[in-house]
């Protein structure tokens, strides 16, 4: 039985999902509107170029409803678990504020003399085609594309199952397992927002694993010498670190390739980098 007190998945929250939803809206609610005029614009007398303004108007103004909407969801993910029963009930907000929005516009713009009850029912439903119908695609894409990830892992060696000491354990936020890499595979960790992201090789190619953790608590976790934190967003493998060099904004770490990003070195952690690279430098070149 389908559990609504689930908290839904991470990435329905993620910032770079949470752009692509926006883009996305916007240009299926741009050509729905136009082709098919569910808010009445076309049976107005107005000329050629009036249904593209008042359509574009609408759009980009419901389309705020939804920058607003999900920058809130952003920072409340942040904070606490939104279940499915939540995500249900937000979405319904977002279809009923952008309805009155709607409703207003017809009403007042375009002089339509119904009642203004009557036009918030109805256009309930048309904005419930305009937010659903793209919801629901990039809801599947997302899942999609995150069961992709999951089995490219699977196949390409790497496992989720923590059995050698060589092996790095990834836990969640919750303390599940979500995968373990081998210490040689590892490369660094990213802060992104309330996720980590875990770079590591691949078939000699860089891959991400997008994590729902902190670096704070990883680094708390992770009792290997060689992951060491060494600014505010990155935690390093220096096993793999090949150069620490000196720019005008403070030291950086290079990677040997194929990794082609230099990672900053605060200055909080200038002694202890300097400390651990000389210790795993003994087989790297500087």
């Amino acid at each position: 039985m389908f559990d609504i007190q689930k908290p839904i998945p991470a990435y329905i929250t993620e910032k770079s999902n949470i752009v692509r939803l926006v883009l996305f809206t916007a240009i299926f609610a741009l050509i729905f509107i136009n082709v098919y005029s569910p808010f009445g614009i076309g049976s107005f007398k107005v000329n050629q170029w009036q249904p593209l303004v008042y359509s574009s108007i609408i759009t980009l103004t419901g389309v705020l409803v939804v920058v607003v909407s999900r920058l809130i969801m952003y920072y409340v993910s942040k904070k606490k678990s939104i279940s499915y029963w939540n995500y249900f009930v937000w979405v319904f907000a977002e279809v009923f504020f952008m309805a009155i929005f709607y409703s207003l516009f017809v009403k007042i713009f375009l002089h339509n003399s119904a009642l203004y009850l009557d036009l918030l029912k109805s256009y309930m439903l048309n904005t419930a085609l305009v937010l659903l119908l793209p919801y629901s695609t990039l809801w599947l894409f997302f899942s999609w594309r995150d069961k992709a990830q999951q089995l490219d892992l699977l196949t390409s060696g790497q496992t989720l199952v923590d059995n050698s000491k060589n092996m790095v354990p990834f836990h969640d936020e919750k303390g599940m397992l979500r995968i373990s890499l081998k210490l040689e595979s590892l490369l660094y960790l990213e802060a992104a927002d309330n996720y980590v992201k875990i770079h590591y090789l691949n078939k000699e190619k860089v891959s991400k694993f997008l994590l729902r953790n902190s670096l704070k608590k990883l680094e708390e976790t992770l009792k290997f010498p060689e992951i060491l934190r060494c600014h505010r967003s990155y935690m390093v493998n220096f096993e793999k670190i090949k150069v620490v060099r000196k720019d005008k904004d403070g030291l950086v770490l290079e990677f040997d390739s194929p990794v082609s990003s230099d990672i900053p070195v605060s200055k909080t952690y200038v002694d202890q980098v300097m400390s651990t690279f000389s210790k795993f430098s003994t087989n790297l070149s500087v």
